[in-house]
C-alpha cells in the first residue's frame, strides 16, 4: 500500500510541476531570479535609503548598487563622465573608523590597521600613502578626509588615488565614504560635488 501511495504521489507531483511550467511558472521563477540579481533604478534607490537620502544628487552620478552584506548597507555610485566611484557603507554600531581616525596625526596607520582587517583574495592594497587631509562636507556636516594613494595588487588597476570620510549620523551610527579613481585621475571636486547632496 506504501509503494502505491508514494507513486500516487510522485505522479501528482509530476503532474503540478508540468501545469506550472505550461503556465508560465518558469518565467515566474526566471523573472523573480533577474530582478533580485538585476534589480530595477527605483529597487536600488529604494535600498539605498537606508543608507542616506540621495535623492538630491547630480544627474551626472549614477547610483550603481545597494545592497546589505553581513550587517552593513552600502551604496556605490559612478560619475559617468569621469568613471570615479563613491561608496558609502553604513557600519551601523560597529566602529570600524570614526571621524577622529581620520583627524588623527597616525591617520596613516589607522587606515591600514583597518585595510587589514577587510581582505579580499582577488585583491590587495598594498604601498597606501596618505598625502593630504582636508574636510568637506555631507550628512549636512563638516567632515574631515584623508586623500591617499595606493596600488592594488591582483587586478589590473594598477595605482588608485581618492578620499576615506567618516561621519557620524544623526542616530549615532558610522558612515564611512570613498571615492576612488584610476591613478592620477581622481578629483576632490567631483567628490565634494557627490557627497554634499546626501543626507
Amino acid at each position: 500500500m506504501g509503494c502505491l501511495k508514494n507513486v500516487t504521489r510522485s505522479i501528482f507531483l509530476t503532474v503540478v510541476a508540468v501545469g506550472f511550467i505550461a503556465f508560465g511558472g518558469q518565467k515566474w521563477i526566471n523573472d523573480g531570479i533577474n530582478n533580485f540579481l538585476h534589480p530595477t533604478h527605483d529597487v536600488i534607490l529604494e535600498r539605498a535609503q537606508k543608507v542616506g537620502d540621495f535623492s538630491k544628487i547630480d544627474k551626472e552620478f549614477e547610483i550603481e548598487k545597494a545592497a546589505g552584506v553581513m550587517g552593513y548597507n552600502a551604496v556605490v555610485a559612478e560619475h559617468k563622465a569621469s568613471g570615479q566611484k563613491m561608496v558609502v557603507v553604513d557600519t551601523a554600531k560597529k566602529k570600524i573608523l570614526t571621524p577622529q581616525d581620520i583627524k588623527a596625526n597616525d591617520v596613516e596607520d589607522r587606515l591600514k590597521k583597518a585595510i587589514s582587517k577587510v581582505k579580499y583574495q582577488s585583491a590587495a592594497i598594498e604601498e597606501f600613502h596618505v598625502t593630504e587631509k582636508g574636510t568637506m562636507t555631507s550628512y549636512g556636516q563638516k567632515v574631515p578626509y584623508a586623500k591617499f594613494r595606493a596600488k592594488i595588487k591582483k587586478l589590473p588597476i594598477g595605482e588608485i588615488s581618492g578620499i576615506v570620510s567618516v561621519v557620524e549620523d544623526e542616530k549615532g551610527n558610522d558612515k564611512i565614504l570613498v571615492s576612488i579613481n584610476q591613478g592620477e585621475k581622481y578629483s576632490q571636486l567631483i567628490s565634494n560635488e557627490f557627497f554634499k547632496d546626501i543626507k
